[in-house]
């Protein structure tokens, strides 16, 4: 199996001054040793070579206005710009921010020392972004954009020249403005420092005088230095001396935006029954709510694919660079108005598969010969029908039960597993839960045990079980533990629950068997007896060191001697220093930040993890792990286990039992009822001419065909990437089976079977009108964040940037309507990759920020790897909703806005959500009626910011505010913490990091800046 990811291009081979970007590397994700081309590695197709140094630019309007210079006057004098209009003068504004030192160690030349004022950004001049091509106008065109309009400068605002008013073509909508110099080689009028330049070459943009939009920052900028992303990347041109001459905004709302993609879908798609009855259909989108239908495909809350029409050729494939994968969920929750899944029981026959290929029965397979035999789509081998299942065909030669069978007729189904598919055997017996609390001394005097031990009480009653059932099979069992183990035996005949300690955590053994997995209904006097004596027990104790490897261990171990798998709740809190195997040191360097070496911070510190992880895999035991740190607890090493495992990670930074517990309590219900399959299976196969090759989740691999999971959850998603091994054919299409095999709740095996057709084509446009661009960033996510720890992040972000731009490189070149070079064309399905694409590069994993700790990064890029499609869009493009505009009578969520400062405003309140935080910002000029209302007290100033839960105030605007956030909330899997944020207050520096159209504050491009990024790549693909 090939451990690579996927690979791109360089999209030239040598670097020119004053283009902001850093000769590429030859990179391939997740193997470090591929630094000269390796085979099978992608390069440009037909005349994507490099650029000819000094071309000149294509002809195009020449308007002979002198240049303007922007963002310089005020800002440079020491002022940070104010970011909102309103009356309060300039300089009092972030008053209590400490102005932040931009990076200077630019790793490319800042176009400031390459680039005069005469040597203007010439592409970005002319850009003009069309949706679609004119030969590709979509079913649906949404409202035209609005004509540019007299904006007034706001102080501070960043502007560009006003857009041309011209329409490029059918459904075009021009955006950026004319050249600012002419062609002919006459500069206009030049600023007198500047020395005379070359003309820059064909596709540059960021010349010195192109202001890009800038959030508005904490503090002075440097003159001269550039805020960059250290790796390549647009940053800010430096700042000039001398008055800014009026300029007209660049209007935003002319580039495309996620906001009315996203509603566009919902307004024509919202609400409607989509029947998956048709091969290669794109669905809804994943923030679009509608009902499924299962007539022959798997849904798409099952499997989503990154474009649903496959090229029939690895050649077409290489051309385009679009990643062929799929983000499979397999155990999805499905709304109450949608059919469970059937449960198909062949009794001792078992599940009828194909002999050569091992597929499942399911609706590709053609019967033929009046039903005795039939072809396999998978194959086409032709097979023997047993004769248990033989049934006659109907004149279309289809069989006569082809509607009563769920494998004839449906995407998804279940199978009754025979004893084949089980371990040894034999009926596996039904899982258990164990419960193991770290009871150190801090987890005593902050409350947290007493907290977990009150809890579990309560959510023991509701152990999950089939819905038959009377009562959960699920047994349980409880370990405390410091630097030495303590198993507690609770069987049901017991007056008082007995204690064993194991303080040779070197040699882990289990000291009971009978009594310590037990069945809750029967002990429950026993256990709640324990339950509250466990706080008393260790109130004394002042033991502050922990282990953590050998806790993890026990739990395996006691799994494995009662012979069924499980899952492991540890609730622990600090770095496990106690001498034991797994013990950790502290090493956390930032230093390495920016480095080669800073990959480091994300591998595992000792190979102790990664083999427990493979033993627990091995008998079933996955691990949840709610951590609460206080300090650095090294997260990459501590959470390797939980997420190879199939477990969660759940964590609480410097938990307070007033502000934290709800949250913490809200994760632990939740996880304890969520549907779950344990001791998994997973395999994907495909029809001949293309394979899985490349697999991304929360799993573990000893081949290169089974994904093994100890357990996998209702949210959890792993990412399967394909490549061609042959042709693919248009009449048959590409086909893909997932088969899922695994035991229940209930002890009983079962296979979980997902089909999907997906359409193949030999024409480019094809592939590109069936993309799906959150399922892309899905699969850019979790590439990355794997190729993290091998390569360096510097080469990760330019093979990132790259194949942004070949991909839409090869559509310009190969389905747009030929039109001026100088205009960005978007195919629609792709109208917001590059923004999406920009805030994944502006993620804490792949670019540090001082504020960020190495464990969040740790932990973000643990999660991100077994997300689903649904929360890596909100995760990476949060949503931001106006709360002052609420319409009190309606139940709708009020329509979002795009997630840029520009979009705040002084007399309004906001809500933003991102799947883990959720921040309520609040303007300083916010109706005193609706505080009132949401919080009960009279005016802005009397508001309490440490406050995690609103009050329940019984105002309309109150429920109608907690009724939302129950709604964003209610879907995803982390109960998201509130933080209530002022405007103009020190805490908004994290708020508005999670403004990801804005340029970021440590390095990281605006939306606009990063779309004038990548067409000066296009450009200088195509020339």
């Amino acid at each position: 199996m090939s451990q690579q990811g996927y690979v791109a291009t360089p999209p030239y081979s040598q670097s020119q001054p004053g283009i902001g970007l850093s000769p590429p590397h030859y990179g391939h994700y997740g193997d470090p040793s591929h630094a000269s081309s390796p085979q099978g590695m992608m390069k440009p197709a037909g005349p994507l070579g490099t650029a000819a140094p000094g071309m000149l630019l294509p002809p195009g309007p020449s308007p002979s206005v002198p240049h303007q210079f922007g963002q310089n006057g005020a800002h440079a004098s020491g002022h940070p710009p104010q970011r909102f209009p309103g009356p309060p003068p300039v300089n009092n504004v972030a008053s209590s921010y400490a102005p932040y030192q931009p990076s200077t160690q630019s790793s490319y030349p800042s176009p400031v020392s390459t680039s005069s004022v005469t040597q203007l950004g010439s592409q970005l001049s002319a850009m003009q972004i069309n949706s679609y091509g004119s030969g590709m106008a979509p079913p649906n065109q949404g409202p035209p954009p609005r004509p540019p309009q007299p904006s007034i400068l706001q102080p501070g605002s960043q502007v560009l020249p006003p857009p041309p008013t011209t329409l490029n073509g059918p459904g075009a909508s021009s955006l950026l403005p004319p050249p600012t110099y002419r062609l002919d080689g006459h500069p206009g009028p030049a600023h007198p420092n500047a020395q005379y330049q070359p003309p820059p070459l064909p596709g540059q943009t960021l010349g010195t005088g192109y202001p890009p939009q800038q959030a508005a920052s904490s503090g002075p900028q440097m003159a001269g230095a550039q805020l960059s992303y250290p790796g390549g990347f647009p940053g800010g041109p430096a700042q000039m001396a001398g008055p800014p001459p009026p300029q007209k905004k660049l209007d935003p709302d002319s580039i495309p935006s996620p906001i009315q993609v996203i509603e566009n879908d919902r307004a024509t798609r919202g609400g409607q029954v989509y029947a998956t009855n048709i091969r290669g259909q794109i669905p809804p989108l994943v923030t679009t709510d509608y009902v499924i239908q299962d007539q022959g495909n798997a849904s798409p809350r099952y499997i989503r694919c990154t474009t649903y029409c496959f090229p029939c050729t690895s050649d077409m494939a290489k051309q385009a660079q679009i990643p062929l994968a799929a983000v499979i969920k397999p155990f999805a929750t499905i709304p109450s108005n949608e059919t469970p899944l059937y449960l198909v029981n062949h009794g001792e026959n078992g599940p009828v598969r194909c002999n050569r290929c091992k597929a499942y029965m399911c609706p590709f397979m053609q019967f033929i010969e009046g039903g005795r035999r039939y072809q396999c789509g998978f194959c086409s081998c032709v097979n023997d029908v047993p004769p248990f299942y033989f049934q006659h065909l109907d004149h279309i030669g289809r069989r006569l039960d082809h509607y009563e069978k769920p494998e004839l007729s449906l995407g998804s189904y279940e199978y009754v597993a025979t004893l084949d598919y089980c371990r040894n055997n034999k009926p596996p017996n039904p899982p258990a839960f164990i419960f193991m609390i770290d009871v150190s001394y801090s987890n005593i005097k902050n409350g947290l045990v007493k907290l977990i031990c009150e809890e579990l009480k309560t959510i023991l009653e509701k152990l999950p079980k089939e819905e038959q059932e009377e009562m959960s099979a699920i047994r349980v069992g409880f370990i405390t533990y410091n630097k030495v183990l303590h198993f507690f035996n609770v069987k049901s005949n017991l007056a008082q629950p007995q204690m064993m300690v194991v303080t040779d955590v070197g040699e882990v053994f289990v000291p009971l068997l009978d009594g310590f997995l037990v069945n809750y209904q029967e002990s429950q006097s026993v256990i709640h007896n324990l339950l509250d004596q466990i706080p008393e027990m260790f109130a004394d104790s002042n033991e502050n060191e922990t282990v953590f490897a050998p806790v993890i261990q026990a739990g395996m171990e006691a799994l494995k001697a009662a012979d069924c798998p499980g899952k492991l709740f540890i609730f622990h809190s600090s770095l496990p220093t106690a001498e034991a195997p797994g013990k950790l040191r502290n090493r956390d360097d930032k230093k390495l930040v920016n480095t080669d070496k800073e990959k480091i911070l994300f591998q595992p510190q000792t190979n102790v993890y990664d083999s427990l992880a493979k033993d627990c895999v091995a008998h079933g035991c996955s691990v949840t792990l709610f951590l609460f740190p206080s300090q650095y607890v090294d997260m990459a090493s501590l959470g390797l286990v939980p997420q190879l495992t199939g477990g969660t990670l759940y964590k609480y930074n410097n938990f307070q039992m007033h502000l934290d517990s709800q949250q913490f309590l809200n994760d632990l219900r939740n996880d304890i009822e969520k549907k779950i399959g344990f001791d998994a299976i997973m395999r994907v196969r495909t029809s001949t001419g293309f394979r899985a090759t490349d697999f991304f989740g929360g799993i573990l691999m000893n081949n290169t065909t089974d994904i093994e999971m100890a357990a996998i959850d209702c949210d959890k998603a792993v990412t399967v990437e394909f490549k061609h091994d042959d042709k693919l054919s248009e009449d048959t299409g590409a086909l893909i089976q997932c088969a899922v095999l695994y035991t229940t709740i209930s002890g009983q095996r079962r296979l979980r079977i997902h089909n999907l057709g997906l359409n193949c084509s030999s024409q480019l446009a094809d592939l590109y009108k069936s993309c799906e661009t959150d399922a892309l960033i899905n699969f850019f996510a979790k590439s990355a964040f794997k190729a993290v720890l091998h390569q360096p992040l510097k080469v990760i972000r330019e093979i990132l940037v790259n194949q942004t731009a070949h991909m839409l490189a090869c559509y310009r070149k190969n389905c747009a309507s030929p039109s001026a070079a100088s205009q960005l064309i978007l195919p629609d399905s792709m109208k917001v990759l590059p923004v999406y694409m920009n805030c994944l590069l502006k993620n804490c994993v792949l670019l540090s920020r001082p504020e960020i700790s190495t464990d969040e990064r740790a932990f973000q890029r643990q999660l991100v790897m077994s997300m689903g499609v649904a929360d890596s869009q909100l995760f990476f493009y949060p949503q931001l909703l106006p709360i002052h505009t609420l319409d009190v009578k309606s139940t709708m969520l009020p329509a979002a806005v795009r997630c840029s400062e520009s979009r705040l405003s002084e007399d309004g309140i906001f809500l933003l959500a991102n799947g883990l935080n959720m921040f309520l910002w609040l303007g300083v000029s916010s109706p005193p009626e609706l505080i009132q209302g949401i919080f009960n007290v009279p005016s802005f100033a009397h508001i309490n910011t440490d406050m995690t839960l609103l009050p329940e105030v019984g105002s309309p605007h109150s429920q109608q505010l907690r009724m939302i956030m129950g709604i964003i909330q209610q879907k995803r899997p982390y109960s998201m913490k509130l933080t209530i944020v002022k405007q103009r207050e020190q805490p908004e520096m994290v708020f508005r990091q999670f403004l990801v159209e804005d340029k970021g504050l440590y390095g990281g491009s605006s939306y606009v800046d990063f779309l004038c990024c990548v067409h000066k790549e296009i450009c200088q693909l195509l020339n």
